[in-house]
């Protein structure tokens, strides 16, 4: 029986593509660059993805993808590069003030916090795992008011390694005092960053995968799920 339970936020508790359409069109009214259309964004959202796992294959540090993105975006829209730096930097803040949850993700969450085993005790111990930037991530989960539900955060800028490096668990596994990898589970949308991360680590995984994306990864997936509403069959 799991007993560890390792969510990842971006893209499994919090719709991040939410969050994200509506802080950079925010943004773009803030630093008058015009209209800013979902065409755009989705534009935007498949060059972050490039560069979010081109960090998880340790190709590029954090801050050369933060920036980077955006100079690559701004440069196919035709908006001066320059302003990517401050943009970036607003960015981090502005998408703590959005925050759209998945769908019965905070249900979930709360049932498990709830939970007890049969000594009377909490069955689960509720660890968030996150490579979003420290900024963001403590501003989503104060504003989100996940802070109060998870029992640890572990934000890879801390850790000092990001997903789905094993050091990264390691740290994870270590802070824990986790001693039988076979009660531990890791939750995430991610094949490159959660469940290859679970593979690293040798735990259990669960693929949150809503939109039906198909695994071309090469990874091994425990379970797979479409909405987080299934995982009350599996722990």
């Amino acid at each position: 029986m799991y007993r560890f339970l390792l969510w990842d936020i971006d893209g499994t508790v919090l719709n991040f593509k939410a969050a994200e359409n509506l802080a950079i069109k925010a943004l773009f009214k803030k630093y008058n660059l015009g209209d800013c259309t979902d065409e755009m964004i989705e534009d935007y959202s498949k060059i972050n993805d490039r560069y979010w796992q081109a960090l998880e294959r340790g190709e590029m540090t954090k801050p050369q993808i933060l920036v980077g993105r955006f100079v690559e975006f701004f440069e196919s829209i035709g908006v001066d590069t320059e302003v990517a730096e401050a943009f970036n930097a607003d960015y981090q803040v502005t998408l703590g003030d959005f925050v759209v949850f998945e769908d019965n993700a905070v249900e979930i969450l709360k049932e498990e916090k709830e939970k007890l085993n049969d000594k009377g005790a909490r069955a689960y111990r509720l660890i968030a795992v996150t490579n979003g930037t420290k900024i963001a991530q403590e501003k989503k989960l104060k504003t989100s008011g996940l802070n109060e539900i998870f029992d640890t955060v572990y934000i890879s800028e801390d850790v000092g390694i990001e997903k789905p490096n094993k050091g990264y668990f390691d740290a994870v596994i270590k802070g824990e005092g986790i001693t039988d990898l076979k009660e531990t589970v890791i939750i995430g949308d991610s094949l490159t960053s959660d469940i290859l991360g679970g593979n690293n680590a040798s735990i259990d995984t669960i693929w949150y995968n809503p939109y039906g994306k198909v695994n071309d990864k090469g990874v091994k997936v425990t379970y797979e799920i479409e909405n987080l509403s299934y995982l009350r069959e599996i722990i």
